[in-house]
């Protein structure tokens, strides 16, 4: 039943606890119970909003960074990624496979500050070998909820 509560708490972190028994059948106790144990064992992290900052008029960028990295003897990446994701700027951190080993999202007030991150702290990491900056221009969907109506504005056609 757990992996049920935390569908539900993925898609809605505001369901209840009354509102989650219903929908799996336990008992709201159990549910509370269950919620609980999850948080203790770090199984529940965050409770998280996903906020379309555009319409909320704040100024903020986000950036995606792919690092090249050096492994490090006996550690590999996991020493540069704990390094990279104690900076407050660091919003995510991911290994992945392809061109870049580690996959950053930052945040930050403008182009600048995003700039001025990866110059004055990132590539001066031991083991970053490079950095390739991506600027997020546009959220169309995050985390399965679509940013803007799903009403299709069409451009007028320019007659010459």
């Amino acid at each position: 039943m757990l992996k049920d509560i935390l569908k539900i708490l993925e898609n809605d972190a505001r369901a209840t606890p009354k509102q989650i028994a219903v929908m799996t059948g336990m008992t709201q106790a159990e549910v509370t119970k269950t919620i609980k144990k999850a948080q203790d064992d770090r199984t529940i992290l965050k409770y998280k909003a996903i906020i379309n900052w555009d319409k909320a008029e704040n100024e903020h960028v986000l950036a995606w960074i792919g690092v090249k990295l050096e492994p490090q003897k006996d550690v590999g990446f996991d020493s540069i990624a704990q390094h990279i994701y104690r900076y407050p700027q660091a919003k995510s951190v991911y290994l992945v496979s392809g061109t870049v080993d580690l996959l950053v999202m930052v945040t930050g007030k403008n182009n600048h500050e995003i700039a001025d991150f990866v110059s004055q702290k990132l590539s001066h990491i031991d083991g970053v070998k490079e950095t390739v900056t991506q600027f997020i221009l546009k959220r169309y969907k995050e985390d399965g909820e679509v940013m803007e109506s799903e009403e299709v504005v069409k451009r007028q056609a320019v007659v010459l």
